[in-house]
């Protein structure tokens, strides 16, 4: 009979049991990434404000102009929604858009994704949400020191730390600027015009990733398409805008060589 208690209430003790619980605790990882991070913060920190205060000032309700940020997570992608939402776009030209800016998250992600193949699917998904510009940089540094030390384990263990560290300090720096932004908007003087930081921030983040004649062509060429386009019906200009300038890249990349170029 105990036997038979025994068979029966195993299952159910089995059962009972607490799953693993997730390790929250922070590492020596998470501090370097924190402190790997801190060099973009002050510069990322003017970019939310400002585009908090854009968004607070915009034709949109505050909380939507706010919840833009964490909808999209990207600097740029939320400065094009909230100026074609306050101009009145149509919704489809708005998604769009935000789809091309945030194109180049493809790359990243692809880049990322062999590294975060054995990690538990919760840390893929909030990994996945933080990767942007900053954070992939970071992280890069991080992984590279990895692989440097050889790869192993622990090795790769501090290196997702160090990314994690790096990404949450980010995102919470950005949501505290950019919802400082919206609440301060209404308060700041009318003359006072902070919308110029934005393009001026978005030019030098442009100029530091011009590394070849390819991207200095797609630079131009984007501009010059936004710059006519700014009278296009719907508000299409920045769409077409991206998409020129990413035709012009791809047709300017060198063609890959067949066997029968060899011969």
């Amino acid at each position: 009979m105990c036997q038979a208690r025994r068979r029966t209430l195993g299952p159910m003790v089995a059962l009972a049991r607490p799953r693993a619980r997730l390790h929250l605790a922070v590492r020596p990882g998470h501090r370097a990434g924190a402190r790997a991070m801190a060099t973009w913060l002050p510069g990322m920190a003017t970019y939310g404000l400002v585009v908090g205060v854009a968004a607070g000032k915009a034709d949109v309700p505050a909380l939507a102009g706010w919840l833009t940020g964490p909808l999209f997570y990207s600097g740029g992608a939320q400065v094009a929604a909230v100026g074609l939402f306050d101009a009145g776009a149509a919704s489809f030209v708005v998604v769009a858009t935000v789809l091309a800016i945030n194109a180049r998250l493809l790359v990243y992600s692809a880049a990322s994704g062999a590294r975060w193949r054995d990690t538990p699917s919760w840390w893929r998904a909030l990994a996945c949400y933080l990767l942007v510009d900053p954070s992939f940089a970071v992280g890069a540094d991080g992984y590279a020191r990895a692989d440097a030390a050889g790869g192993d384990t622990a090795a790769m263990a501090e290196a997702h730390d160090h990314y994690m560290g790096a990404a949450v300090v980010l995102c919470v720096t950005w949501f505290t600027a950019s919802g400082i932004g919206v609440l301060s908007a209404g308060a700041l003087p009318t003359g006072l015009q902070l919308a110029f930081v934005v393009p001026l921030f978005l030019l030098g983040e442009t100029q530091r990733r011009i590394t070849d004649r390819t991207g200095l062509r797609a630079a131009i060429v984007a501009m010059a398409v936004a710059s006519v386009g700014r009278a296009m019906p719907l508000h299409l200009g920045v769409l077409t805008a991206i998409v020129a300038g990413l035709t012009v890249a791809a047709l300017s990349l060198p063609s890959t060589p067949t066997p029968e170029d060899h011969r």
